[in-house]
Formats: structure tokens, sequence, C-alpha cells
């Protein structure tokens, strides 16, 4: 089966003039660092750090294959995911805190990080599936130019929290293959309180709508993402991530045939316990309100996975 209309994906080849094109002005970007829009302005070149923690080096938390993806993403073989320490957002009820917050990884120069790439491919995963790639896209399009040299093919996956500035963004245009932003607020207020960045609203709308604009619907092929955008959001107690406005922006601006996954899996984990309207899980119908509103309005890709 194959669903979608936008044309394939690029070649190694393409990519990789692409990126020899890019690069130096990525590069640019990062000397007064801008590559999230915290644009914290330090100099990420000569190793300062920024404000998502992390310096010239991309940290390396781990890699391998995972099969608690999307099943588009997993498909028999499983996602190849790599784990990026470091973020630019700062959520207070992070599930990866270890290493968004904490930092937990180790420095790896664009070599390293190409052999990580390659291995993922070796290992017969569908896809490369890049955790928090935004804070370090430079140091993935580094690696990408030697892997893509050395006969890499697999779709790219930018699994991103959506705080993405577009002027990077159309920097990546052909290079990455599949976007899967996790849209988390539709009230910027409620992101500064519980995520620590300004405008989220404003920026991730903006972010999506590049995103579709550059992939499209998500492409799938025998029962595996090719290329196209793919949404998560994530619901929250007590309608904190105003759900309801976001389902109202992915089909008014993006695609009712937009490919969604309305994430149940919420608990309370970091600092979460500091705030007593994140302490608790979701119940089934604040859940199931979001899912309902979803398919009332014309959502009818991914969620949740079987309807």
């Amino acid at each position: 089966m194959k669903t979608g209309m936008r044309s394939s994906r690029l070649s190694p080849k393409q990519k990789l003039e692409l990126i020899r094109k890019r690069l130096p002005q990525l590069r640019k970007i990062m000397e007064k660092c801008r590559l999230c829009p915290r644009a914290c302005g330090v100099n990420r070149l000569k190793d300062e750090i920024g404000d998502c923690g992390v310096g010239r080096y991309a940290l390396l938390a781990s890699y391998g294959p995972h099969f608690g993806e999307e099943p588009v993403l997993v498909g028999r073989r499983c996602s190849g995911t790599v784990f990026f320490a470091g973020c630019n957002l700062a959520c207070v009820f992070c599930q990866n805190y270890d290493i968004s917050h904490l930092r937990r990884g180790y420095p790896v120069d664009a070599e390293t990080l190409a052999s990580v790439f390659l291995e993922i491919q070796r290992m017969g995963c569908h896809n490369l599936n890049l955790v928090s790639p935004t804070h370090v896209s430079v140091q993935i399009v580094e690696a990408l130019e030697i892997a893509f040299e050395r006969g890499f093919d697999l779709p790219i996956v930018y699994n991103t929290g959506g705080y993405d500035p577009v002027r990077v963004l159309r920097l990546l245009d052909g290079i990455i293959d599949i976007y899967m932003p996790d849209i988390k607020y539709s009230d910027s207020k409620i992101a500064e309180k519980y995520s620590g960045v300004k405008h989220y609203w404003e920026v991730v709308r903006a972010a999506v709508r590049e995103m579709q604009r550059q992939v499209g619907d998500l492409d799938v092929e025998n029962g595996i993402a090719q290329k196209g955008l793919l949404i998560r959001h994530l619901v929250l107690p007590n309608r904190l991530a105003g759900s309801f406005k976001v389902v109202d922006f992915i089909v008014e601006e993006v695609s009712k045939d937009a490919y969604v996954n309305i994430m149940d899996q919420y608990y309370p984990a970091y600092k979460a316990f500091d705030y007593p309207e994140l302490s608790r899980r979701i119940t089934r119908q604040e859940y199931w309100e979001v899912v309902r509103y979803a398919m009332s309005k014309g959502i009818h890709r991914g969620i949740p996975f079987g309807l």
C-alpha cells in the first residue's frame, strides 16, 4: 500500500550536494548560535556552551534498534534511534530528563557520529531516527556528509520538540525525509511556564508549516514511512496542552491527511511533582476527548493506531 503524493526522497548523491552547499551557512549560524529560537548567541564553534548545554560536539547518549516508536517507523526491523543529550527545551515533566537535563552522554566528532549512522544501517533498521536534533543539527549534517560518502541511504527522521526556527529548517530541506515534531502546547504562556521557552506556539506553528511545505503528508510504502510529516501530541492533565487548539491548527493550517499520533503516556517525571496540576497521570476521559475531537474534525491517520 502506498499513500501520499509527494516525490520520492533525494538520492545520497543529491543530498551530499545539498550538504556541501549548505554546511557553511549552518556553521555560520552556530558561530553566534541561533540554531534554536533561544538564540543564546554563544560561539559553539569554539566550544562555548549554549543554553542547550552543548558546545562544539554533539553529546551522544545512546543508539540502536527501537521498537517503541510509531508502527510506520518500526515495521518489522525497528527504527534506528540516536538519542542526543541536551535539549533546547526545559520541560519540567521530561521523561528523558537524565539525557535532556542532566546531559548524560559523551562528546562525539563527525567521524564517530557518521560511523553510528552507518552502524544503524548495517543493523537493518528501517530509518535513522534522530531524537532531540535541533541543538545539534549542524553536527548531524557534518556526520551525514561523511556517511553519504560511505554509502548511507536510510530515510532520516527529525524527531523534534517543535521549537525549531524556519531559517534552519530551510537549510535542511531535501536532507531530512521525515519530520516528526511533537506539538506540546497551544499556549505560549503555558509553554514558558513548563518548558522555559518564549513564543512556543508561534514558533511551532511556523516550523510545522515549513515541514509540511518541504515533505508533505506522510508517504507510506508497504507499511513503512518513507517521507513526509508525522505529528505527535502528548495529552497533558487538566487540558494544559491545549489539545483542541492543536487539532484545529493541524486541520486548518497543515492537512486533514496529516498523520497524527495523539499520545496517552504522560506520567509525572523529573520536576512534575512540584506542580500539582502535572502531578498525576491523565485520565481516560482526558485522552479520549482529544481523540474524539480530532476524529470529528476529520483527522483520520494514526490516532490512535488502528482506528
